[in-house]
């Protein structure tokens, strides 16, 4: 096998995962694939590791289509597992380490495994008796010397379009996450092209967030089908993640929105050298344009906004560098995708219109695991062609040029005397004060009027009154708009990814004075 013919298998409609990653473990040999902070694994070893922990899951049990939990911070060894377990003709399951034991252990049984991989750290945080029915592998200790031997290759597996690759639970901060189920072909359709077409074999990718996120597949998965090297942190930090970038020459990566902003606040940012940096991704969560310019002015490379959920449904892109004047929006749906802006009672509006967001592509999760009221419920049926939509939970409208714009999230939105607020108009005019450095409006129960707008604003040490502040945005808005209140906290309370978790900003009213 040789370059060729693995960038000829990329081009392919479908293929086989393990077998690039096979490929690329023969072709490449000594060059670095994975890298983290304690060293480096070559192709040609991680080739042979992934065979080797995919055979001794066989040996040990493992069915096709049965689920590999993993849990812990990410490492190379964490990555090895995760590709080993679908080589295997498993399904790599990652659980989120910041769920609570609780939420872990249902997400555990919730997925069907057998096998457990685990670090030190997380179980001594969990304590022995943590699933004790599982087969518990604790990888940064004993992986080594539970793989099969030297040389081992695991049984046969060919995997079909229809077969489960991974489980993605959502960020839930309730009850138990849905396990978000993404086919082999699905994640080839997201992939293998853009493995193809953006990296190469000389590409340095660095994922910042974790690989139990969605989000870091976009930097993981095609940068490894392209036989390039992925540098993983185990958690960020603006300085590491600067020394990483320019001591390895890294050309692609993904970062969410908070991210880029403490690297544009960090103060040492432009000590470091990131000229190789060829292109970078951004998700998971709203990037302001003010944010997006800055970017753009100060990290070298391209920079694409991806808008989407996990669950699949449209993707939109943003080429920030080539549309300088869309920086409001998320850009406009890819190649194969498509979406539709719906009204209250689910007929299509023009553009220019309010409404909630459906999207249709090949990228579409099978469902959620052991979930089928959810499952449906995700869904909008198009009554002229009988076509199935996924909902995207957004409100959202198109340009005439099919750019897409976001108003707010649809469980977000505020219902004030019969009127719609959306937040996120509230929030940017906050934003437009001195000293408010982040923003966030939720609604709360009002006797008067149904709800009412509520604020939170993280404020710089010379800022206003938050009652100040609130007068002077107030002035600007209309009478069904104005906030109620306005309060400043220390700190937005946020997801592992940097996602706003208004759940809990909805608790913290309500344990706030009258």
């Amino acid at each position: 096998m040789t370059t060729e013919d693995l960038d000829a298998a990329l081009a392919e409609p479908f293929g086989s995962f393990p077998e690039i990653i096979r490929g690329w473990g023969a072709v490449r040999g000594d060059a670095p694939a994975l890298r983290d902070d304690k060293g480096e694994i070559s192709w040609r070893d991680l080739a042979d590791r992934v065979e080797r922990v995919a055979a001794r899951m066989q040996q040990t049990g493992l069915q096709r289509g049965q689920s590999v939990a993993i849990v812990g911070t990410s490492d190379t060894s964490y990555a090895t597992i995760f590709l080993a377990a679908v080589r295997a003709g498993g399904v790599a399951a990652p659980l989120t380490t910041s769920a609570t034991p609780q939420q872990l252990a249902a997400m555990a049984q919730d997925s069907g495994a057998s096998h457990l991989f685990i670090d030190r750290a997380k179980l001594t945080e969990l304590g022995d008796d943590f699933m004790p029915g599982l087969q518990r592998i604790i990888y940064d200790e004993e992986l080594d010397g539970w793989m099969a031997p030297e040389g081992t290759e695991a049984a046969e597996f060919v995997p079909v379009r229809s077969d489960p690759f991974n489980i993605i639970y959502s960020s839930g901060t309730t009850g138990t996450p849905k396990g978000i189920v993404h086919s082999h072909g699905m994640r080839w359709f997201q992939f293998a092209a853009t493995a193809n077409a953006v990296y190469a074999t000389s590409s340095q990718a660095l994922t910042s967030t974790p690989l139990y996120s969605n989000t870091t597949m976009v930097a993981f998965l095609p940068a490894l089908l392209a036989g390039a090297c992925v540098n993983i942190m185990g958690k960020f930090n603006a300085v590491g993640w600067l020394e990483t970038a320019q001591r390895y020459g890294v050309t692609h990566t993904m970062l969410v929105p908070v991210q880029y902003k403490r690297l544009m606040e960090e103060p040492r940012f432009d000590e470091f050298d990131l000229r190789t940096l060829f292109l970078k991704y951004c998700t998971s969560a709203p990037f302001p344009a003010a944010l997006k310019t800055e970017v753009l002015r100060r990290m070298p490379g391209g920079l694409i906004e991806i808008y989407g959920m996990t669950e699949g449904g449209v993707t939109c892109l943003l080429y920030a560098h080539e549309f300088p004047d869309k920086l409001h929006t998320v850009g406009r749906p890819a190649p194969g995708h498509a979406l539709k802006v719906l009204g209250e009672d689910d007929v299509e509006l023009p553009p220019g219109a309010s409404g909630n967001l459906v999207g249709i592509s090949p990228a579409m999760m099978a469902g959620y695991k052991n979930r089928p009221d959810a499952s449906a419920e995700a869904l909008w049926t198009d009554p002229d062609d009988g076509s199935v939509w996924m909902r995207m939970g957004d409100i959202g409208r198109v340009d005439e040029e099919g750019f897409v714009e976001l108003v707010g999230r649809a469980k977000d939105v505020i219902i004030s005397g019969g009127f719609n607020i959306y937040p996120v108009d509230l929030e940017g005019e906050l934003l437009k004060e001195t000293g408010v450095e982040e923003a966030a409006v939720i609604g709360v129960p009002s006797d008067a009027w149904g709800e009412t707008p509520l604020g939170f604003v993280r404020l710089s040490h010379d800022a206003p009154q938050p009652a100040e502040i609130m007068a002077a945005v107030n002035a600007r808005l209309g009478k069904t708009q104005r906030l109620s209140a306005l309060h400043a906290i220390d700190e937005m309370p946020r997801s592992h990814i940097g996602k706003l978790l208004k759940t809990e900003l909805r608790d913290l009213a309500t344990k706030l004075p009258e």
